[in-house]
């Protein structure tokens, strides 16, 4: 099995205008790979890999795991 099949995704919904997804690498040192910007409704798909370790979420959204659910922004 290829290691994106095994990697653990999250779901990102924006519960209002403006939420930012960060992506950071993983390594000697954490530095921002990736970023995105989500209105009220939109969702996002990402999984960890090799190079992601991390992933930040600014203001208020709905993120759903393998671990459950849990709300950013309150």
């Amino acid at each position: 099995m290829e290691e994106s099949q095994k990697a653990d995704l999250i779901v990102v919904k924006a519960c209002e205008n403006g939420v930012t997804i960060i992506g950071l690498t993983r390594g000697k040192e954490t530095v921002v790979h990736h970023t995105e910007k989500l209105d009220k409704g939109e969702v996002w798909i990402s999984q960890f890999t090799q190079h992601i370790s991390a992933i930040k979420i600014r203001g208020k959204a709905e993120i759903l795991s393998k671990y459950g659910k849990v709300e950013s922004g309150k």
